[in-house]
C-alpha cells in the first residue's frame, strides 16, 4: 500500500522549501529557470526510493542517436514524453545521470522542460518540487479557458489574456536560445497527466503542431510503470500523490525528423480537414501509445 508524499517526504520538502528561491509568481522576465542543483540530492533520495533496481532506459541507443544529432550534428532537439505522474520529468533525468555514460549525464544536463506556471504558484512545496530542474515556463492553453469560465470582469479577463500572451512570447524566445546553446527541449504533448478514466486527458494539444515546425529532430519517450499516482480523494495536491515502488522504463524511439513527421501527416490528409494541426499531433500521440503498448 503506498503512502501520500507529503507524509513520506513532509521534513524534506520542508528542507528543499528553505532552499528555495525560484519564482512564486510568473511574469514574461521570469520564463527561463535554470536548475537549483542544491534541490537534486533530495528529488534523487526521492527517485532511489521510487524506482526499483529493474527501472531504466528502453532502447538505449535511440538516446544517444538523439544526443548525437543535437550535440555532434548541430541540429535542435525536442522530446516528446508520454505524461503520467510528477516523477515523470525528474525520472529521465535521474536515469540517464545514474546511466553512468558521459554522454548521458551530459543529456540529463542538457534537458530544458515545458511547464505550466502552476508549477511555480501552486504552493512552496510543489515549487521546491520542480525548481531542481531547468524549465521554460508557459502560460498554458488550458489554465487561460479555466480563466474564461471565471465569473470575473471582462477587464480582469482582457489583463489576463494579456499576461497570457507575453508570458508566452517571452517563452517562446527563451525556447529559442535554448536551442541556440545545444539544450534539448521537453514538451508533454498532452500538456497534463494522464488519469484513468478520463481519455481526454491523454489527447494531444494542438500546440504541439508548432514544434514540430520549429525543431529539427525528435524522440517520442513512452513510460511503462507508474510510482506514483494521483491521489483520487485529493487529485488537485500534488504533494498527496500516492508513492509505491516499482519499476519504471523510459522508452525512446528512433530519431525522427520533426519537418519530415509532420509533412508525411498532413500529404495523407484530404484538402478539406478541417484541423490539420490537431491531426499531426494525434499521430504524435498514436506513436506514443503503439510504443507504450510496444514495451509492456
Amino acid at each position: 500500500m503506498g503512502i501520500m508524499l507529503k507524509d513520506k517526504f513532509g521534513s524534506v520538502f520542508a528542507e528543499m522549501s528553505k532552499l528555495s528561491h525560484a519564482a512564486a509568481k510568473i511574469d514574461e522576465t521570469k520564463v527561463y529557470e535554470e536548475a537549483n542543483l542544491q534541490l537534486r540530492p533530495y528529488m534523487w533520495k526521492l527517485l532511489d526510493e521510487a524506482f526499483n533496481s529493474e527501472s531504466g532506459l528502453g532502447n538505449i541507443e535511440n538516446f544517444k542517436a538523439f544526443y548525437d544529432s543535437v550535440v555532434n550534428e548541430g541540429k535542435s532537439g525536442l522530446i516528446l514524453m508520454e505524461h503520467y505522474t510528477n516523477l515523470d520529468l525528474p525520472g529521465i533525468l535521474y536515469l540517464l545521470e545514474k546511466n553512468g555514460e558521459d554522454w548521458a549525464k551530459d543529456m540529463s544536463s542538457r534537458i530544458v522542460a515545458v511547464a505550466g506556471m502552476k508549477l511555480n504558484e501552486a504552493s512552496a512545496g510543489v515549487r521546491a518540487f520542480t525548481e531542481g530542474f531547468t524549465r521554460v515556463v508557459i502560460y498554458p492553453t488550458r489554465s487561460l479557458n479555466a480563466v474564461e469560465g471565471k465569473e470575473i470582469s471582462e477587464e480582469e479577463k482582457a489583463a489576463e489574456e494579456q499576461r497570457a500572451r507575453k508570458i508566452n512570447f517571452a517563452a517562446m524566445r527563451a525556447m529559442d536560445a535554448c536551442k541556440k546553446r545545444g539544450q534539448m527541449i521537453l514538451v508533454f504533448p498532452s500538456g497534463t497527466r494522464y488519469r484513468p478514466g478520463q481519455p481526454e486527458t491523454k489527447r494531444g494539444l494542438r500546440e504541439i503542431d508548432s514544434y514540430l515546425r520549429l525543431f529539427d529532430k525528435m524522440i517520442l519517450v513512452s513510460i511503462n510503470g507508474n510510482c506514483l499516482r494521483i491521489n483520487p480523494e485529493n487529485p488537485e495536491d500534488m504533494l498527496a500523490d500516492i508513492l509505491e515502488t516499482g519499476k519504471c522504463t523510459f522508452t525512446a524511439s528512433p530519431v525522427i525528423d520533426c519537418k519530415e513527421f509532420r509533412n508525411n501527416i498532413l500529404a495523407k490528409l484530404p484538402a478539406d480537414e478541417a484541423d490539420p494541426k490537431q491531426k499531426t499531433v494525434d499521430a504524435v500521440m498514436e506513436y506514443l501509445e503503439k510504443q507504450h503498448g510496444d514495451a509492456e
